[in-house]
């Protein structure tokens, strides 16, 4: 298997020679062959472990082994203890999930901070097969059928091509020594469920089962690669980057065929799952919004909007008599004494009877119920009506802000000001009121 293994770092990672390298190293079969392996290939490499502390002193015994291991290939080794159930808990997921999160996030805390160029684990064909049905079982797309990724950004697989039984065969013929987990006999879990009790059905049906895998494997990437090639060239036709997220053209979309499925290329890397309800946004009526649970998909007129869920509150910003510069999350709101007003005017500006008034003058965002009297107008206008007549999304709705005096509205920051408080008089004091928030009008 060296050989072959040699062959494979040649051709498809020439990148890591001469490298720092970190090895995830359970001290089990897998990754205990590719820390020989890599040692065989005369890489530079150093060896991460985690106790998870799950199996009292089994996983202490893991550890010691993983020492002795990296002593006898004169390597470096990081050793890291963490309390996985408490994790899992406190973050209410699974343990397995809770220990995957935690290996990553201490594999690249490691790579941040010691400059390691590239994290190598032992995942090997038999585990994309596992991959392949778990994702099958629980109902997936095209991505999730093409398997574990050989190379993600960091993280790279160089064993992906090898079977378990090459693995072990090597292991055997050359003496190596490994730990076996005791909790990969049970079938508490799916993935053991499926090593255990579904592939060993499936091979009694074809013998070939994983060579068969592999090619349908290769067949799958290519269609995955294909896909992604062409979603590349309609992506600039389709999408465009708003002011509050990403606009998607609904009348190039339907004429695409196969829409749902572009819909999903496109989208699925924010959540959504109900892609019925998203196709179904094609042609609904303006203002219906799918969720994910951090992004939501507004239809527009012509439009999807595409924009980022605010978890937290709109905050009140108040103005004291005499301030001249208020900070807001897109900009800032400047006060200033003048003696005249400037003829030319736009919405980015306005100019008040600085009497009438009320500090501390509030910014804040608009809410129903809302009015004012839109300057050069009669009577008075809801803010919904005025947004409508100026026929504004709903994310530059609620990107708009009330300069309030009390419980008046001076000013829809540029777009309106109120003729309340219009200078009227001569021997009236002005205040300039100027906002460096983009217009929307």
């Amino acid at each position: 298997m060296e050989k072959p293994f040699k062959n494979t770092l040649k051709s498809r990672f020439p990148f890591l020679c001469g490298k720092n390298l970190l090895l995830a190293v359970s001290g089990g079969l897998d990754s205990v062959v590719l820390a020989y392996l890599c040692k065989a290939a005369k890489l530079e490499f150093s060896i991460a472990h985690c106790n998870f502390n799950l199996r009292g002193e089994e996983s202490d015994g893991d550890e010691d082994f993983v020492i002795d291991l990296a002593d006898e290939l004169e390597v470096e080794v990081f050793i890291q203890n963490f309390d996985t159930e408490a994790f899992a808990e406190e973050a209410k997921i699974s343990i397995q999930m809770a220990a995957r999160e935690l290996r990553y996030n201490w594999f690249r805390e490691l790579s941040d901070t010691l400059k390691f160029e590239y994290i190598l684990t032992a995942h090997h064909a038999n585990d994309e097969l596992e991959t392949f049905l778990i994702n099958l079982v629980r109902g997936t797309g095209l991505e999730g059928l093409s398997g574990i990724l050989i190379e993600n950004d960091k993280i790279v697989r160089p064993m992906l091509n090898f079977t378990r039984k090459e693995i072990e065969t090597y292991a055997r013929d050359n003496n190596i020594k490994w730990r076996e987990d005791s909790s990969n006999a049970s079938t508490k879990y799916l993935r053991n469920k499926i090593r255990h009790n579904v592939v060993p059905v499936l091979e009694e049906l074809n013998p070939q089962l994983l060579q068969g895998f592999l090619q349908t494997q290769a067949h799958l990437k290519e269609s995955e690669a294909l896909i992604e090639d062409y979603i590349s060239l309609i992506y600039p036709k389709v999408v465009k980057s708003g002011k509050f997220g990403y606009m998607l053209d609904i009348e190039y979309l339907k004429k695409i065929p196969n829409t749902k499925a572009i819909l999903y290329q496109l989208l699925k890397s924010f959540g959504f799952t109900e892609w019925d309800d998203v196709h179904n946004l094609l042609d609904a009526q303006p203002g219906k919004i799918v969720y994910s649970e951090d992004y939501r998909l507004i239809k527009d007129r012509e439009t999807l909007i595409l924009t980022e869920i605010n978890h937290t509150e709109d905050k009140i910003y108040n103005v004291t008599e005499g301030e001249e510069v208020v900070m807001l999350p897109m900009g800032r709101v400047c006060f200033r004494d003048v003696e005249e007003i400037d003829e030319n005017r736009d919405n980015t500006r306005i100019f008040v009877a600085k009497e009438k008034l009320q500090f501390p003058l509030k910014i804040r965002k608009w809410k129903i119920g809302d009015y004012f009297y839109p300057f050069g107008m009669k009577g008075r206008k809801k803010i919904s009506d005025f947004f409508k007549d100026k026929k504004m999304s709903l994310p530059e709705k609620e990107n708009t802000w009330l300069l309030c005096s009390g419980e008046e509205i001076v000013w829809v920051i540029n777009y309106r000001a109120d003729d309340r408080f219009a200078i009227t008089s001569e021997n009236q004091k002005i205040l300039k009121i100027s906002c460096c928030l983009q217009s929307f009008s």
